[in-house]
């Protein structure tokens, strides 16, 4: 059967999964085999640069750049993506076009001297290449060693293995797409640790004006999950946040309702600001934008001068 069409994706086993998730609801929904899909691997800067933190260089974007070529020279017809991943400016002639329905947003942490933070010893290194986990976890607890820690899920959990660090911090729903809950110690609360804004989701990024792939992509869209995203995107774009800055950002809809919370915080974890707003969930990028603009006044001008 001639392939209908070409999915881009990382080559990560994390991304993998998601691409085959996205083939498989996909397959559900239109009655196709799977050999009318093609996962095309696309190896981007973001899997090749380890030895340094994204916000040295050169951020989000690395993550996606060369897929986003692919799609459009027409090599791709669809790339899947973690949504935190994704900038909040994409290439002219690029869409978001589906969200597909929203796992786990939490956190987990895995523990090898202790099952949570709290009960870490005094000194203790956690390993995190976040920005916001890595100032969440000062903000907990200002004496752990707090230290760099890139590479796929799999790369990290054998780094913890070989006593780089006493615990790490990973998403939930990568660790349940991959299998791997058994690895988790703790799971974090939403309240005291929240997450990355689009943590959970997987994204379908597509050439604008493409109708034959978007009434395709419309059969798998999870329409809370779009607007929630909606609403997170909308407020990192208020702040001009990326991995350069420590935010968090969290939106759930129910019943036509939308309620966020968002969080920005120093590097150190020793300032942070919060925001919530809630309302319709069909005005969600609005009521985001509105939220980030509300706390970077609450927080000042001079707040993220000198982060980058």
């Amino acid at each position: 059967m001639q392939t209908i069409l070409r999915i881009g994706t990382r080559g990560s086993p994390l991304a993998l999964a998601q691409a085959r998730e996205t083939q498989s609801r996909l397959m559900a929904a239109h009655g196709l085999p799977e050999q009318a899909f093609e996962i095309v691997v696309i190896a981007t800067s973001g899997d090749r640069i380890q030895d340094r933190p994204l916000s040295e260089a050169g951020g989000k974007g690395l993550f996606t750049k060369e897929i986003e070529e692919a799609l459009l020279e027409r090599r791709l017809d669809i790339a899947v993506h973690s949504s935190k991943d994704m900038p909040t400016t994409l290439p002219d002639g690029l869409e978001l076009s589906a969200f597909l329905p929203r796992e786990d947003a939490r956190d987990a942490f895995i523990g090898k001297a202790a099952r949570r933070i709290a009960d870490l010893p005094r000194g203790a290194t956690v390993g995190s290449s976040s920005l916001r986990r890595q100032a969440l976890i000062r903000r907990m607890r200002p004496d752990l060693d707090v230290v760099m820690f890139r590479g796929n899920v799999n790369t990290r959990l054998r780094k913890l293995e070989e006593g780089v660090a006493s615990g790490t911090i990973l998403a939930y729903a990568g660790l349940k797409r991959l299998g791997l809950e058994h690895v988790i110690t703790d799971l974090m609360s939403l309240d005291d640790f929240p997450p990355a804004p689009g943590q959970g989701a997987i994204c379908i990024e597509s050439r604008a004006g493409d109708a034959d792939t978007h009434a395709l992509l419309a059969a798998i869209h999870d329409v809370p999950t779009g607007q929630a995203l909606a609403c997170e995107r909308a407020f990192l774009a208020a702040l001009d946040g990326s991995c350069r800055t420590p935010i968090a950002g969290y939106a759930t809809v129910a019943d036509g309702q939308l309620s966020f919370a968002g969080l920005i915080l120093s590097p150190d974890g020793a300032q942070s600001h919060e925001v919530r707003s809630a309302g319709l969930a069909s005005d969600a990028a609005r009521l985001g934008h509105a939220a980030g603009r509300e706390v970077r006044a609450k927080a000042g001008e001079t707040f993220f001068d000198g982060w980058a």
